[in-house]
Parts: structure tokens; sequence; C-alpha cells
């Protein structure tokens, strides 16, 4: 919550508070796993740019099990998808709570590919995620050449986080952001083709609510929906 709410705002603190940390958290039917809701959660708030909950969010993350390395995966992924312009001083949060905690950086590498072999894996893993037509998809531009070796080939090929998990949390910054339902409905049968399905979307944008709002929120459902279908 935000500092010194429930002295200056004390009845937005108590609905907020009883929404966000207890009603959704605990819907039947929409609640997920520790980890898998605090990865999602920072995920959306790197999308929607919410500096200051993240700051907040990512040691109550950290308590619940997301490890430092799956903590800076998830802010390193955003750079494809966000930017580094709004993505920088995310990165600087984690770095500074990392070292509030004690945790020695840099961290132990967690890449595959080397600027050699990046194409190539990279085009392997969109098409172990979207099908195996994405073997060739890099050859129509200069972009889907970029788009094969710096997103998937510099990126989804580290470890620290399953292909899974790397699809929920693109899936997130997606969402978040706005504006990008073209790829999030792709995103969203990705995330279906790897195993996270309708129901399990459902239950990350249900979590996701309290820190990205209603619009984007239904937004979402209705990509997830046009996904299933598809």
């Amino acid at each position: 919550m935000m500092k010194n709410a429930r002295e200056t705002d004390p009845e937005f603190a108590e609905r907020f508070e009883h929404f966000a940390y207890d009603e959704v958290v605990n819907e039947p039917g929409q609640q997920l796993d520790e980890v898998t809701r605090h990865m999602a959660i920072l995920a959306a708030l790197l999308g929607c740019q919410g500096t200051e909950a993240f700051r907040r969010e990512l040691p109550q993350a950290l308590d619940a099990g997301v490890t430092p390395v799956m903590a800076k995966e998830i802010v390193y992924q955003a750079v494809d998808y966000l930017g580094i312009g709004r993505v920088q001083p995310f990165l600087d949060i984690t770095n500074t709570v990392l070292t509030e905690r004690g945790v020695a950086l840099p961290l132990e590498g967690q890449a595959t590919t080397t600027l050699e072999d990046r194409l190539g894996k990279g085009a392997q893993a969109q098409a172990d995620i979207f099908g195996p037509q994405m073997l060739e998809a890099w050859k129509t531009g200069h972009i889907n050449r970029w788009l094969a070796a710096n997103c998937f080939g510099d990126y989804y090929t580290r470890r620290g986080l399953t292909l899974a998990q790397r699809e929920m949390i693109t899936f997130c910054f997606l969402l978040a952001q706005g504006g990008c339902e073209p790829q999030l409905t792709a995103h969203a049968k990705g995330n279906m083709n790897l195993g996270n399905d309708r129901g399990f979307l459902i239950r990350v944008v249900s979590q996701c609510l309290p820190y990205v709002g209603y619009p984007r929120s239904l937004n979402a459902i209705t990509c997830v929906n046009k996904a299933a279908e598809g």
C-alpha cells in the first residue's frame, strides 16, 4: 500500500487492501501458487510502469520464493516488450533491493547462446511456442530477424525461467501496457500451446487486475477467449 496511506487515506486504504490482498488473492477458482502470482504481478507492474508499486512488491515476491535470478530474468525479458527506456528504472530498483538484501551482484550468468548461434536457437524457441512455421519466419525481414535473434535468442533461451513461465510474463507485459491486443492474442495462444490454458490465463489476469485496472484486464480476457477459439 502507499506509504502512510492508512493515516492519510484510511477509507481508501481499507478498501484497496481488502480487495487486492484478500478478496482477489483468495477468490475461489482464481488462485495461483504464490511464486506464479508474484511473478505475474512483477511483470504487470513493469508493463504498466508502476515503479513505486514494484519497489514494494519485489521484497514480497522474494520472500514468497521468487529467486533473485527469476526476478532479474523478468526484468531483462521486459526490455523486448517495453524497451529499455521504460525498463531501466526497474532494473535499478531490482539491483538496489537485491543489494540491500545482501545479494552479491552480478548474479551467475544464465545465457545459453552466443552471438553466433542466437538466431538459430531463437528461431527454434519461436517454433517450440508457436509452431514449426516460425523456423523460417526470420527470413521475411530484418525486424523479424531481430525478433528471432534478439527477443527469443538472447532472452527466451536463458536459464532461470521455463519457457512456459517466459510466455506467461510476456502475456503480463502485454496486457498491462495496453494497445497490444494483436500481440496479446498471439501470446495467449502461445501460452496455451505450452500448457498455460485458458483457465490459467484468466487466473493470471484476475491476480493482476488490482495493479492494471479493469479496462486492460477486460481487454485481456477478450484476447484470451479469442485465442481459445482459434
